[in-house]
């Protein structure tokens, strides 16, 4: 079946976004010291101490996701798990931010606006590429 006329500009759309995603997390990468001691008390700890599971879930949400975003433009129906691989990604590290050290106790609502849209996108790519596979836009 023909996919319709939307689907690869959402696919772009997706690859720009998640690749954004991976540039923020190589960015959380290179934070020094000298700059987090720049922050306030409470976030210094918070990045200093952020858990291996949390930097994973971190890296294979944004890197998967990329991927799938790729296999979306390239029609490939494996796209629908490896986002549902990187959305349980996001709900780790989400978990994290908001459970574990209570970001939005420290940074006030802000914070909840990019994991709000994290979460939002997440979810239409998994059930975009999930229809796509249903319809066999996706082979």
């Amino acid at each position: 079946m023909t996919p319709p006329a939307w689907l690869k500009p959402l696919a772009w759309a997706a690859l720009v976004w998640n690749l954004l995603g991976v540039i923020a997390f190589i960015m959380q990468q290179l934070i020094t010291p000298e700059m987090i001691n720049q922050l306030p008390l409470e976030q210094q700890a918070a990045y200093r101490d952020i858990p291996l599971w949390s930097t994973s879930a971190f890296a294979i949400a944004v890197f998967t996701a990329s991927f799938a975003s790729i296999l979306l433009l390239a029609k490939k129906a494996l796209a629908r798990e490896l986002f549902l691989i990187s959305f349980i990604a996001v709900l780790v590290q989400q978990y994290y931010n908001f459970v574990v050290i209570d970001s939005l106790g420290m940074f006030g609502v802000s914070a909840l606006a990019t994991p709000f849209c994290v979460i939002i996108i997440g979810l239409v790519l998994m059930f975009v590429s999930h229809i796509g596979k249903q319809k066999h836009w996706l082979d």
